[in-house]
């Protein structure tokens, strides 16, 4: 004899043909659609001093970016930011916890005021290249000139903070992890540079 089937069996699922085309072409779509944008990242990437951490910083936003120069250009600048900021964050903890002193103190102060102006400068382009419309002559101009000199002063304060530590007298502990992390967030911030010059000249 049988038995009844039971209520937790699963229900029988069916997909008629057409629903079935329907979704395999959007599967597809979507995959031709990422590719594209994967290549894109990896073209423009081209044009940076650091081209395989420009495309690793970039590739996970593809979706996002999709073949848009601009979003291309705003997220490499908010990677910039993130990093900045967490790096930033890092160096102020390390001049309130008391483990620095003489030469090493003062050069990890003078990179905390460094850090705090490079956040400041990329919050400040993110923001302007965020608002950005397309607009013809000099307003486009004028506010991309804005973008390229706060990035480019957020990589100077970026690089005087490392050369604060370039001094032979330091060499510990604190002056290796600083410099590994600012070198990252100098390296990312140059790439977004590149990347805000190249939208600026393509669209000029």
């Amino acid at each position: 004899m049988l038995s009844p089937p039971s209520k937790f069996a699963m229900p029988n699922l069916k997909i008629s043909l057409p629903v079935l085309v329907i979704l395999v072409a959007l599967h597809n779509a979507v995959t031709a659609e990422s590719s594209a944008a994967t290549s894109f990242i990896e073209t423009s990437c081209r044009v940076t001093r650091y081209p395989a951490l420009c495309v690793q910083s970039l590739s996970s936003y593809a979706t996002t970016i999709r073949q848009s120069g601009r979003q291309l250009a705003r997220m490499a600048l908010s990677v910039s930011l993130s990093k900045a900021r967490l790096a930033a964050a890092y160096v102020a903890k390390l001049g309130k916890g008391g483990e620095t002193k003489g030469l090493e103190y003062q050069a990890v102060k003078d990179c905390i005021e460094n850090m705090e102006d490079s956040v400041d400068r990329l919050s400040q382009s993110v923001k302007e290249l965020g608002d950005l419309r397309r607009t013809a002559g000099g307003d486009f101009l004028w506010h991309m000139n804005n973008v390229q000199t706060w990035v480019s002063a957020a990589l100077t304060d970026e690089t005087t903070c490392l050369d604060g530590f370039a001094g032979h007298r330091l060499d510990g502990k604190v002056k290796a992890t600083i410099r590994r992390r600012i070198t990252l967030v100098a390296q990312i911030t140059s790439n977004a540079l590149a990347l805000v010059n190249r939208f600026a000249d393509r669209n000029h």
